[in-house]
Parts: C-alpha cells; structure tokens; sequence
C-alpha cells in the first residue's frame, strides 16, 4: 500500500499547514476540496509556501453527499480528517453547523473503514471538551466530554462534540478502536498561508485594527498551527497514539493579555489592554449577535492538562506570543489589518 494520505478540508488554515508538512516529509497527498474549482488555489498557495507538488492530488467531497468518498480513500494509507464547519456567528438553524459535522465525519470514518486504513486522524476540538461543566476550578483533560444537555452549550461545541462521539461510535462498532486518534485543539494562531484569516485570527485582527478601546472578559487557550499539524502527522504512525484523545493547547490567555503580548511586535498600532465590565458587555450582546453569540465565554477561564501533546512531539510547543505575532505579522502582509 502506498504512503497515500486522504486530507480532507486541504483548502482551511490548519488543512493547508498538514499538507504542507505531510509533504515535506515524502507523502503523497490527495486533498479534499468541495469544488476542484479551487484546487489550483491550494496548489499555488502550497507551491508558494516551498512545498513539492508533484505528489499531491485532489479530489472533489461534499460533507453532505456520499458521491466519491470510497473513490477517494482508494489506495490511501491514512485518513486526516480535518474538514468541519467552524464560525464565530451561530448560524439561526443549529443544523447548519451540526449536520456537516457530524454526516461528513461519518462519510469520511465509514469509507475509511472499509479501505482498511491503517490510521484515522480526526480533527475534532477542546470545544467537544469544555462546555457545561459546574467546576471549572480544576484543570481539563482528555476524559472530560462537553455536556450536551447544558443550556451553556451553543451549537459549534455541540457540533464538535456529536462529530467526534460519531467517530468513536463508528470505530468501536467495528472493533478498532485503537485505528482512530483524534487531535482536540484551541483556538489555533500562526502563520496564515494566503488571505484567507480563518476564524482563529480574527481575534488577533480585532486587536490589531484599532478599532476596540477595551475587551470583553473572555479567556481562550491557544495553540500554534505549525504545532498542531506536527501533532496530526506523528499521530498518524505513533502506536502509542491509537484509541486517543490529545489536548492541543499552549495556555489559556484573557483577550487583554494577548493584547499586551502583541503590543511589543505593533508598537505604532493601538491595541486594546483594558478589559470590559461583564454587564456592558452582556448588554451590548443583547443588540449584537456576534457578541451575544460569545457571552457565555464570560467568566472563569477554561484551563487544560496540555502535557500529552509535547510529550508526543517529544518538544515543547510554540508560545502564545510567537504564535500571536505570528498570526498578527501574517495579517498585516495580506493586507488584513
């Protein structure tokens, strides 16, 4: 069998930074994108970032349609699975967030059972975690599931979480639950590969623009793209790895300290350090969807057992800062801020 790797959702952030390393270290990559429309656009991207493209290829899957997933596992040795919809804005219908997830990993597991892959790599994320917890004074770990039940828990977590027990589920079913790993990331910053900021760095772009005299309250643990890729491509063939969750994550940082870890790389840029009363912020989210989507973030910060990922890279991860400014850098030579 060929050391063929299906990447599904090349075209995204983290997709993109896989791929590149998957074929830095001899892969051949069959990429995944909804349209072959935007294949020549991955290829450039990648081609820019100094990767060879002579083994990588694509093939065209709808999270929502079963035309072409066992076609496109065929003769592969391993599954990334990254594609999944990810949004800052809760869409008004929950399932617009929750079907892709959940029917495009089943796709994506079931084809890749019936190949017989050797491994399955889900992204899932620290979202299928930290949700609707009572205690939050204790550090989080891999055992720990986000409580669907919980009126805390909006629709990405929700999504997030469905989609991964989905890919559990489907495993052991088929007895073979150690063929499954699953990477579980923070909010992922570093280096953008094209003008596309993801979602992620829209935090480091709100920051940077200048147009924020203050912050809301809310904590999020971070982790650098470069890292996270690393951790999919030794998950892929470390035995130790199969049947396990692993926390993606650096540290957990208020918005105001991102801010002040910014602040040294933009000296001439005005980025907000102070931080927002909670009740402004919770009045405010009453007129703004895009705030009131995030207000239940507010409040005591969501912290995570992060030893298992350095472990498996047998290093530590990048920081929060270099992979802040990193983010930030990216931004400002696409023009984005």
């Amino acid at each position: 069998m060929s050391d063929r790797v299906l990447l599904t959702g090349i075209s995204g952030f983290l997709g993109g930074h896989i791929a590149l390393q998957l074929l830095a270290a001899g892969y051949t990559v069959r990429g995944s994108v909804r349209s072959l429309d935007k294949a020549d656009k991955v290829r450039q991207t990648l081609l820019k970032a100094g990767a060879d493209i002579t083994r990588l290829e694509f093939v065209a899957l709808d999270l929502l349609k079963d035309d072409g997933w066992d076609a496109a596992m065929a003769d592969c040795r391993y599954l990334q699975h990254t594609a999944s919809p990810f949004v800052l804005r809760t869409p008004k219908d929950p399932d617009d967030l929750i079907r892709p997830a959940v029917e495009g990993t089943r796709r994506a597991i079931t084809a890749a059972l019936a190949a017989n892959v050797e491994r399955i790599v889900l992204t899932s994320s620290i979202a299928a975690m930290q949700y609707g917890h009572a205690n939050y004074d204790r550090l989080l770990t891999e055992a720990d599931w986000t409580d669907l039940d919980s009126p805390q828990t909006p629709a990405y977590p929700r999504s997030k979480t469905l989609a991964e027990r989905e890919a559990w589920s489907l495993v052991d079913a088929a007895n073979r639950h150690d063929d499954l790993a699953v990477i579980n990331p923070a909010a992922i910053l570093g280096p953008l590969l094209d003008e596309d900021p993801g979602t992620s760095a829209v935090m480091v772009q709100l920051l940077l623009d200048g147009k924020l005299p203050a912050v809301p309250a809310i904590s999020i643990a971070i982790v650098d793209v470069r890292d996270v890729a690393a951790l999919h491509i030794a998950t892929m063939t470390d035995p130790a790895a199969g049947g396990q969750r692993c926390v993606a994550a650096v540290e957990t940082v208020s918005m105001a300290q991102l801010g002040q870890l910014l602040k040294p790389a933009f000296p001439n840029r005005r980025i907000p350090t102070r931080t927002l009363p909670d009740w402004l912020v919770r009045i405010v989210g009453l007129f703004n969807r895009d705030i009131g989507d995030n207000v239940s973030e507010l409040g005591t910060p969501k912290r995570f057992n992060t030893h298992r990922a350095p472990t498996r890279l047998g290093r530590p991860l990048i920081g929060v800062q270099q992979a802040a400014i990193a983010t930030g850098k990216s931004l400002v030579e696409h023009g984005l801020v």
